[in-house]
């Protein structure tokens, strides 16, 4: 049976977090939900990066809409690189990238999961360990419920997200070397 084009497959390079040692892996994670349109670019985003060769140090995760059970991804990894939609009022397809240091560096309107992502966030930084965290935002304009379907400026965003994606872990990776 063939799977349909647009059809989500769960996607983790690696599931087994604590198998191997990740200290020297980047993790991908992108993060939205992926039924609500242009919100769900993050999601979008490591659909697209699954189909290609990636590079050894880099795993990728379907963080759906975040929450309290990714946090042994931040136990695991020194380095993770957010993707998600934000609401930030520029034109939309527009691609960010900020270190946020605290929940509220992230931007103000990071759509309908915008509590649970903070939330994470800021128990983070209570443990331990705290990873050097890194965030691509894609401007997007509104919320569309029930469809997967992206804006074009949003879905035309994907391409140019993995390249900058796929720079900024070749360049932690050869600053960690």
């Amino acid at each position: 049976m063939k799977i349909p084009e647009r059809t989500p497959v769960a996607i983790s390079s690696d599931s087994y977090f604590f198998e191997k040692d990740k200290s020297n892996s980047i993790l991908i994670m992108g993060v939205g939900n992926y039924l609500m349109g242009d919100e769900g670019i993050g999601v979008h985003t490591i659909q697209a990066l699954s189909k290609i060769k990636l590079p050894d140090y880099v795993d990728i995760l379907d963080g759906g809409t975040g929450g309290f059970l990714l946090l042994s991804c931040f136990e695991a990894y020194k380095t993770i690189i957010f993707v998600d939609a934000t609401m930030d009022g520029q034109e939309e397809g527009t691609i960010s990238l900020i270190r946020p240091k605290f929940a509220s560096d992230f931007p103000s309107a990071l759509s309908v999961h915008d509590v649970g992502l903070k939330d994470m966030i800021e128990a983070v930084y209570l443990m331990d360990h705290v990873p050097d965290i890194h965030l691509f935002t894609v401007s997007i304009k509104e919320i569309n419920p029930m469809t997967i379907e992206l804006n074009k400026n949003v879905e035309a965003s994907i391409p140019v997200l993995i390249k900058n994606i796929l720079e900024l872990t070749e360049e932690l990776h050869l600053e960690k070397s």
